[in-house]
Order: C-alpha cells, then sequence, then structure tokens
C-alpha cells in the first residue's frame, strides 16, 4: 500500500526547493490526501479552503526534512510559496531546525534572527495557514526567539492582529514563555483573544492556560479563572480545566 511506504535512506540529495518535492512526491499516497483534505476542512468554507494534499503522515515529513539538513533560506522559502500543505510543513520543519541550528552556535545570533524575519514574512504573506503549520512552528521559532530577546511586543503584535492564522501565531508563541516556567506572556495576551470566539484561536488559548497549570503552577491558572471564567468561550474554559478536579470544573463551569 502507498502510505506504508518510507522515505528512501542513502545520501543527502542537493538540498534545493525541486529535490524535496521530488522527495516527498516519492512517497505519496493520493488515497491519504483524500482524507487529509477532509480532516483540514479544505473545502470551501472550510477554514484551510483551497489547500491542496498529496497524502504524507507528519513522520515521513519530518524525515525528509532531517534528510536536508543545512538548506539555505531561498528554498525554504520556495517550499512555503507551494500550494501543497505538506511542502508548507516541510518548510517550516526545516526553517525550525536551521534556526535551532544557528542559535546553539556563538556566533550564529545573526542567522538565527534570518531566519525568524523568514518567518515572520512568511505569517504575514499567509504561508503559516493551517493549524498544524502554526503549531509546529509559532511557539519553537518565533515565542522561543522573543523569549530569549525580551521580544514580547512582537508576540503581542501577532495577537491583536485580527486574521486567525496571525492571531494564532501570536497564542501559540506563548508556549515558549511557558515551557521556561513564565507565564506573563499569556497574561499579556489574553485580554487580546479572551473573547475571541473562533473555535481555532478558543483552542490554543484554552490549552495555553491549561499547559500554565501543568508547567508553570495552579495558583496562576486558577486565579485567571477565577477573575475571567465567566467571559471565557465554553471550549477555552474546557481545554483549560482539562486536568483540574471534577469539583473544580464544575465549579468554574458554574460562574459563566
Amino acid at each position: 500500500m502507498a502510505g506504508a511506504r518510507t522515505v528512501r535512506a542513502g545520501t543527502n540529495p542537493e538540498p534545493t526547493a525541486d529535490a524535496v518535492r521530488t522527495a516527498a512526491a516519492e512517497v505519496a499516497d493520493p488515497e491519504l490526501a483524500v482524507g487529509q483534505a477532509k480532516f483540514f476542512q479544505a473545502r470551501p468554507g472550510g477554514y484551510g479552503e483551497g489547500d491542496e494534499f498529496i497524502g504524507l503522515r507528519v513522520p515521513q515529513q519530518r524525515a525528509i526534512a532531517r534528510r536536508f539538513a543545512g538548506i539555505g533560506p531561498e528554498p525554504v522559502v520556495e517550499l512555503l510559496d507551494s500550494p501543497v500543505h505538506e511542502h508548507r510543513l516541510i518548510a517550516l520543519f526545516l526553517l525550525r531546525a536551521e534556526f535551532e541550528r544557528a542559535s546553539r552556535t556563538v556566533d550564529g545570533e545573526v542567522a538565527a534572527r534570518r531566519w525568524v524575519d523568514l518567518y515572520l514574512d512568511a505569517v504575514r504573506r499567509g504561508r503559516v495557514n493551517n493549524w498544524d503549520l502554526v503549531d509546529s512552528s509559532a511557539d519553537p521559532v518565533l515565542g522561543e526567539h522573543c523569549y530569549r530577546h525580551g521580544e514580547l511586543d512582537v508576540v503581542l503584535r501577532h495577537a491583536h492582529n485580527e486574521d486567525l492564522w496571525i492571531r494564532r501565531v501570536g497564542v501559540m508563541a506563548t508556549f515558549a514563555y511557558i515551557k521556561h516556567g513564565d507565564a506573563q506572556a499569556l497574561l499579556a495576551v489574553a485580554p487580546l483573544v479572551r473573547d475571541d470566539r473562533r473555535d481555532l484561536v478558543q483552542k490554543a488559548f484554552g490549552w495555553m492556560w491549561r499547559e500554565v497549570g501543568k508547567r508553570v503552577d495552579a495558583a496562576t491558572l486558577l486565579d485567571y479563572l477565577e477573575a475571567n471564567a465567566a467571559r471565557m468561550g465554553r471550549t477555552a474554559l474546557s481545554y483549560a480545566l482539562e486536568h483540574r478536579s471534577p469539583q473544580e470544573r464544575a465549579y468554574f463551569r458554574s460562574l459563566r
């Protein structure tokens, strides 16, 4: 069956966008692509309207990205401009890997910032335009960069934007701060997104509060909910309460 094929082992091909697309085509599964288009709502009126799929699973895409380690910015931009969803996700895996590689070197700060700028441009141009694309990149690239360099204003600017995907980038970027034990970014973002009832904003917002309760401290989560549960959407509140006791869940839901 085509979906069972794996990326072929061997020496790394020339790191070009064409080589990446060829590697993706070798393991593409058209039958899987049909299901993915439905799952990511590529239908007219769906949040992924017009997106194209060739049928790759995420582990396959990660494996392709590993094969092309060391790729330059130009091929990544070319892949981000592809109408094919998997090409863009592979591009973001590549971008993240190159950002992290540059960040680990003593003299790599200029290169790391160049990758962040490339990412910001892709977000602005609408190339990071589905929830998996956002969630695989906003935290480890933009969020991590902003945490390291004290650039919370960049996160807030994205969370303030009315565009669905740009706003989700802003929310998900706070995950980097949360992983460092810092809830201040989410507290700053919260007033900008709390009243947004779009499902994909609600889920990200509630998810980040759940993570604050797990990774920072429960008191910060519970204090926020005490003050804001009455105005939160049901979806966000449900996500935030996922790991709380039945009594806590019942209490905070009663505040709505």
